[in-house]
C-alpha cells in the first residue's frame, strides 16, 4: 500500500560491517539493518520486526477488505465506529499534521487517489464531473475522530482514508519501538528505500562517529546522489513520482495528489524532509512536495527539529536547485559533482 516509492533514499554504510535482514511489504522492501555480531538474536528480532509490518499492512492496507481501515471506509458514513486505539491515534496524528501543513496532507483524499486511477497505479486524468464529484467526497473535513472514546465517524458518504502517505513511516516508528524494547541500542530501518528511521550508532563507538548515514538520491540522473546525510536518532521521508505518472497531452502528471485542488502537485522534483519520527516525516515530505518553496518554514521552522530538502527545477535543463531549511550542515555532505546548486532558506 505504499504511496510512493521513489528511488530517493538508501542505506549508505561503506566499510561497515552489517547484518541485513529484509522481506516485501507494502509493495516494497523492508530492511532491518544491525550492527554485525552487536545483537546476539539479530537475525531473530529483524524477521519479528518484519512480522510486525505484516500485521500493520493487513490492518491499515485499502488493498484488503479485510483490513482494519478498509472496513472503516465502508461503515463510518453510517455512523459512529469503533476502532482500534492505536488506529485512532496514528488517525489524530495525521489530522495534526494535515493542520500544520495547512491541509497539504490529507489521509482523507482516498476518492481524488481512486479518480485518478493511481490506486491501481493507471493514471487518468478524470473528467471534470467526476473530478468534482470526487474532491466533493474527500478532505478530513468530513472526518470526525474521538480519540479519547476510540471511534471515528465520516459526516459524508463516499469518504475513504488511504494511509500510503503515513502507514510506512507509521510501520517504521512501531518497529523501532519494539527493537528498543528489546534492547536493540542502534539499528536501521526502511521501507522502499523512501522511508528510513535510524537510532543509535553505525559500527563501533568511536570519537566523532555520529548516527547511520543515509545517501538521497538525485531526482533526475539514476545511480547519483544528490548529498549523504547522516541521521541521528532520527527519520527521513523522502517524496517524488518518479516512478508513478503518467502523460496527458504533453504533461507530465505524478501520482501525488493536492488535495486542496483535487489535481497533481507540479514544480517540484523531490522532497526529503528529516524529522524525530518516520510516520511525521513521511507525510511532511508529501505536504512539503505540495506545499513547494512556500512551505519550506511552514514544514521546517528555524530552531525546530525538523528539517528540510527541497529539489525543484533548475533555468538549466542539466542542472537542479536544492533549497534547505533548518538543515545542520554538520549532518551533511553535497554531491561534489556539477549542475547542483544549495541555497538555504531557511
Amino acid at each position: 500500500m505504499a504511496d510512493t516509492d521513489p528511488p530517493a533514499t538508501a542505506p549508505d554504510l561503506p566499510d561497515l560491517h552489517t547484518l541485513v535482514v529484509g522481506r516485501e511489504a507494502m509493495a516494497c522492501r523492508f530492511e532491518v539493518v544491525f550492527n554485525a555480531g552487536e545483537v546476539a538474536d539479530a537475525t531473530e528480532l529483524g524477521l519479528a520486526a518484519l512480522d510486525l509490518v505484516d500485521a500493520i499492512e493487513d490492518r491499515i492496507t485499502v488493498y484488503r477488505d479485510s483490513s482494519d481501515v478498509a472496513r472503516l471506509n465502508a461503515v463510518a458514513a453510517e455512523g459512529w465506529q469503533p476502532v482500534a486505539a492505536d488506529i485512532v491515534a496514528l488517525l489524530a496524528q495525521a489530522q495534526r499534521l494535515h493542520e500544520q501543513t495547512g491541509g497539504a496532507f490529507d489521509p482523507a483524499a482516498g476518492s481524488l487517489v481512486r479518480a485518478w486511477g493511481f490506486l491501481r497505479r493507471q493514471g487518468r486524468t478524470p473528467d471534470a464531473a467526476l473530478l468534482a464529484a470526487a474532491r466533493a467526497r474527500s478532505g478530513l473535513s468530513h472526518v470526525e475522530i474521538d480519540e479519547s472514546g476510540a471511534r471515528i465517524r465520516f459526516t459524508r458518504p463516499g469518504i475513504e482514508f488511504n494511509l500510503g502517505a503515513i502507514g510506512k513511516g507509521w510501520a517504521l516508528d512501531a518497529v523501532i519501538g519494539m527493537l528498543t524494547a528489546a534492547g536493540v541500542a542502534s539499528v536501521l530501518v526502511h521501507g522502499g528505500s523512501s522511508s528510513v528511521r535510524a537510532m543509535g550508532v553505525a559500527g563501533p563507538t568511536l570519537p566523532g562517529r555520529r548516527g547511520w548515514r543515509v545517501g538521497v538520491r538525485h531526482p533526475l540522473r539514476p545511480g547519483r546522489r544528490l548529498a549523504t546525510v547522516t541521521l541521528v536518532d532520527a527519520a527521513l521521508g523522502t517524496s517524488g513520482s518518479g516512478t508513478q505518472f503518467f502523460v496527458d497531452r504533453g504533461r507530465r502528471l505524478g501520482h501525488i495528489l493536492d488535495p486542496r485542488t483535487g489535481v497533481p502537485a507540479e514544480g517540484v522534483l523531490s522532497s526529503t524532509v528529516i524529522t524525530p519520527q518516520a510516520a511525521d516525516a513521511d507525510a511532511l515530505s508529501t505536504a512539503l512536495y505540495v506545499l513547494g518553496p512556500a512551505g519550506l518554514e511552514r514544514i521546517a521552522p528555524a530552531g525546530g527539529d525538523t528539517a528540510a530538502i527541497l529539489v525543484v527545477p533548475a533555468r538549466n535543463p542539466a542542472s537542479v536547485r536544492v533549497l534547505t531549511a533548518n538543515l545542520d550542515p554538520e549532518l551533511v555532505a553535497w554531491d561534489s559533482g556539477e549542475g547542483i546548486e544549495v541555497v538555504r532558506v531557511v
